[in-house]
């Protein structure tokens, strides 16, 4: 008897719908939202299939462009947005803007406990909206610039938060510009370091390639290579004519996606 009380309440949870047996993961929400329709840089069946199937040991993990809307970042404990575009691709309708009213419903979002990850991108032939994202992102005290740091390899020292002691092969993004009096507390955690030469390029300046701020009860964290987590960083294949060989970058994005969950 007991043996098939113990069968039936298996049988049970099999037969639950896999959204409840996930319940126990939290959500982290790939929105396309802002991406321009037809732009596949970065699709998650595509470029982001590895990183994305990597965090569904963490996370329950959901991809759509539907409207951030309230109700929609009420399901979600992490959103994770990529290279938001500019324009139009090709003869497709033009994308959707961070407008004033996605600045208010992300920033309550926030600070009501979620986690974001934005990453960027170098502006050059990204199609990578910088105006109205940093609208967002200033929110937070960090902004986005047009100045770009080239390909590189870069061996993180042990005492970098979160990161240390990792290497991040870097396919070349812009730097970042924090606000130290926002209250927000936003913080360089990977600075650019110009005692490692790029692998390719000349461009390389002082500044910040990724960071992390605090507001209220939630996490930000903003990346400047949205490359850097495509399956070709992974596998080593590279872009462009660059391969940059021995890396860690999906430990570093898995620790950095669990420090935004609050994990």
């Amino acid at each position: 008897m007991k043996n098939a009380l113990g069968f039936v309440a298996v049988l049970a949870l099999c037969l639950l719908p896999a959204s409840s047996r996930a319940q126990s993961k939290p959500v982290l929400l790939y929105s396309r939202c802002f991406n321009a329709p037809g732009e596949n840089r970065y699709a998650p069946d595509g470029a982001y299939s590895k990183v994305l199937e990597a965090l569904g040991k963490d996370f329950a993990v959901e991809t759509d462009d539907r409207p951030l809307t309230a109700e929609r970042l009420t399901k979600a404990k992490v959103l994770l947005l990529a290279n938001v575009s500019a324009g139009a691709f090709g003869t497709n309708p033009a994308p959707h803007h961070v407008s004033d009213n996605d600045v208010k419903q992300l920033t309550s979002f926030v600070r009501g406990g979620g986690g974001l990850i934005f990453l960027s991108n170098q502006p050059e032939g990204h199609n990578l909206d910088v105006t109205n994202s940093n609208k967002l992102l200033g929110q937070f005290g960090i902004q986005q610039t047009n100045l770009v740091t080239d390909a590189k390899k870069l061996e993180l020292p042990a005492s970098t938060p979160l990161v240390g002691g990792l290497r991040w092969a870097y396919y070349t993004g812009n730097l970042l510009l924090l606000d130290p009096k926002n209250s927000c507390k936003p913080e360089a955690v990977v600075m650019n370091d110009l005692g490692q030469k790029p692998v390719k390029g000349p461009r390389d300046q002082t500044g910040v390639l990724l960071a992390r701020a605090t507001p209220g009860k939630g996490r930000v964290v903003v990346i400047t290579d949205a490359g850097s987590i495509a399956n070709f960083a992974f596998s080593e294949e590279g872009v462009g004519g660059v391969a940059i060989k021995g890396q860690d970058n999906l430990e570093m994005f898995l620790r950095l996606a669990r420090w935004a969950a609050g994990k």
